[in-house]
């Protein structure tokens, strides 16, 4: 059997579409669905049923991928790793989102390398979940930390930690709506604060609102920056009040630089997930990352 039908068929399955495996294999979609058409009538049985939206794996669809997956990513690792047995240095790709990952877990692995020696070699890039996800389903990475639970049985996903939101402001902006007065409702004072976010959708405060105050933030966002630690600095500059999770601003807190406008009973929680593809932790660099973060991350909740 033609090992590239294999490898597109798992790219479908990961992917659930035939456009966005084409567009993951670089071929077109009529060439991913003539190498399924190929590899269905090999088999003799459908892979795939197909929706209006993407398609669904038939029963035998999904075993053929538990089983095929695995191996194809083996291979994979093969061809990158290369064939010089006195070459044992692998590389470690991984991806997640831009803050989290550069403040956490690349400090955290960096760490690990240093003590033990250049086991593996790192690779990191940034991205939000589903592009994060979908890279790691495609073989683009090896190891994800998201913020989505992924769905399927091919990424296996294990709780890393929980990180806390917390609602600041520079302190000229607490004095002016009266912050740290008792208040069961202080939103209608935060009206008038601007809104610094990294999207315009406030996805942070938008969050936020409906967890603790059960509505919607009635400011637009006033400034929009791609980056939490950027927020965190257009914050701490006065530009208006932000929602960060608290790992990422506790330095500014105890020097004063903002300050908490809010702090509720039950503060809002997001959870990580470390991400891999099924059946790769056999692989002993993937397996060393991933216990290693899981070992550190105690510290981080």
């Amino acid at each position: 059997m033609d090992l590239a039908l294999l490898r597109t068929f798992v790219t479908v399955h990961r992917a659930g579409s035939f456009t966005r495996a084409a567009a993951l294999l670089g071929l077109s979609q009529p060439a991913v669905t003539s190498q399924i058409r190929t590899l269905e009538q090999q088999l003799g049985r459908p892979l795939f049923l197909r929706q209006a939206r993407g398609v669904t794996p038939t029963s035998i669809g999904d075993e053929l991928a538990h089983k095929a997956a695995p191996h194809l990513d083996a291979l994979v690792e093969i061809t990158e790793t290369g064939l010089d047995d006195d070459s044992s240095l692998r590389t470690l790709h991984l991806a997640g989102p831009p803050e989290f990952t550069a403040e956490r877990a690349l400090p955290a692995l960096t760490a690990l390398i240093g003590e033990d020696g250049p086991g593996f070699a790192l690779r990191a890039s940034f991205g939000n979940a589903e592009e994060t996800l979908e890279g790691l389903s495609a073989g683009h990475h090896d190891l994800a930390i998201s913020t989505a639970r992924p769905r399927g049985a091919l990424l296996t996903a294990t709780a890393l930690c929980d990180e806390e939101h917390v609602l600041v402001a520079a302190p000229h902006w607490a004095e002016m709506i009266g912050a740290g007065q008792p208040d069961p409702k202080p939103e209608p004072a935060l009206e008038h604060v601007p809104v610094v976010e990294v999207h315009e959708s406030l996805p942070f405060v938008s969050r936020y609102w409906a967890s603790v105050f059960d509505s919607r933030p009635a400011a637009p966002g006033t400034v929009i920056v791609p980056d939490l630690r950027a927020v965190l600095a257009c914050a701490v500059a006065g530009a208006g009040l932000a929602v960060l999770p608290r790992y990422l601003c506790t330095g500014a807190l105890e020097r004063g630089e903002i300050v908490a406008l809010h702090e509720p009973a039950v503060p809002p929680l997001r959870t990580y997930f470390l991400v891999v593809r099924t059946g790769t932790l056999a692989m002993p660099h993937i397996a060393r990352a991933h216990e290693w973060l899981q070992r550190v991350s105690a510290d981080w909740c």
